[in-house]
């Protein structure tokens, strides 16, 4: 039986040609490539300085380490969310607190982010991640008024949004512009909105934040321009390099973002029209108006309580369909590294409990969405 994934890569005659042209450069890392793709995500974003970086991972690193953040630094974060940004910031020694989420679309609030400050009496953060679940990103300019408020730093974690707009004065903005962050991450993995194999890209409009970032990304060497072989290191720096290779894929890949955009867009079209009310026990997440997303995701919520079913039940029943949804995210608190093992937040439990990501990813044929669509609504028969 033919499997359908959650998510995969898109990649054409031309992403091939790329690559293979870069492989004639004399330089295939830190050459051409490198440059070109920055030079063009800074035009596509509407941003001052891009950079690339060796995963999304290794870009939130060189977020948290290009902001200066150290020991016992209190930054606040979803407690619904990959692990990557809790890993590093737990072994940076910050002091992390997690926050609750909307039950139905997965993103932190500021309301949330309010309880979570009064709670645990904070005076001082300083920093603020947010994570734009699925592509949709909600309330950025509330996030930005509490970024001043508490004199913080705002960082979007964007690893699902590239592509993504939200609407400010009228007009609407690309996440990534960091017009109201002071850094915005992103991820090339193959399921995001372009891949380039593995990779990330930070994006800032700070000059500082900037040459942090190129420092520290390559071992935080400062080379004579006039005489290359002498060099300093400047800053305790990593490699976390991406190579032309990787860079030339990425390249291929963001001319056609606005056609991975378009598709991804009708996939998500399709399911909400053929799924949206049909049953009252399955819910789709209502946005706000004022965005695009980028439509990395589509989440349905479920309601396995009054089902008499359970979660596991639907993701077994669909894997043996051949169909193969996902989990977005376990929460965070509920992993052995977590140490305060008394924590427990109800919308984010709830959404735990109820929320599945079924495929959505450019190539997806019109006969494969149908089969989900009605391999979904027989399960409620």
């Amino acid at each position: 039986m033919k499997l359908i994934p959650y998510n995969k890569q898109y990649i054409d005659h031309k992403d091939k040609k790329i690559i293979l042209n870069s492989l004639s450069n004399d330089l295939i890392t830190t050459g051409p490539y490198v440059t070109k793709f920055e030079n063009e995500l800074n035009s596509y974003l509407k941003c001052k300085y891009s950079f690339t970086c060796s995963s999304g991972t290794a870009a939130i690193h060189l977020a948290f380490l290009s902001l200066n953040l150290k020991k016992n630094d209190v930054i606040l974060m979803p407690a619904i969310n990959f692990i990557a940004s809790y890993n590093l910031a737990k072994n940076m020694q910050l002091k992390v607190y997690l926050v609750d989420i909307d039950k139905s679309t997965g993103q932190v609030t500021p309301d949330k982010i309010a309880q979570c400050i009064k709670k645990n009496r904070l005076k001082k953060i300083s920093a603020l991640l947010i994570m734009y679940q699925g592509g949709y990103p909600e309330n950025l300019m509330n996030f930005y008024d509490i970024k001043k408020k508490y004199d913080c730093f705002l960082i979007e974690d964007a690893c699902h949004a590239l592509g993504a707009e939200y609407k400010y004065k009228k007009k609407f903005i690309k996440i990534g512009s960091c017009k109201h962050s002071d850094i915005c991450t992103f991820s090339l993995h193959p399921v995001k909105t372009i891949t380039s194999g593995e990779g990330g890209i930070i994006t800032t409009n700070n000059k500082k934040i900037a040459k942090n970032i190129k420092l520290l990304r390559s071992h935080g060497i400062s080379r004579n321009k006039k005489k290359y072989w002498i060099y300093d290191v400047l800053k305790s720096g990593y490699n976390y390099r991406l190579s032309d290779l990787n860079c030339a894929l990425g390249l291929s890949q963001l001319k056609k973002i606005n056609f991975f955009l378009n598709k991804r867009k009708k996939i998500y079209e399709n399911y909400r029209t053929k799924l949206q009310n049909f049953n009252p026990n399955l819910v789709i997440p209502k946005y706000s108006k004022n965005i695009k997303p980028s439509y990395h995701l589509f989440v349905i919520n479920v309601a396995f309580d009054k089902l008499k079913k359970s979660k596991n039940h639907f993701m077994n029943y669909l894997n043996t369909n051949g169909i193969r949804a996902q989990y977005h995210y376990i929460p965070i608190y509920k992993f052995s590294i977590y140490n305060k093992k008394k924590t427990f937040f109800s919308n984010s439990e709830n959404y735990y409990k109820n929320s599945i990501s079924i495929p959505l990813f450019v190539n997806l044929n019109i006969k494969d969405q149908y089969k989900i669509i009605k391999t979904i609504k027989n399960y409620f028969k």
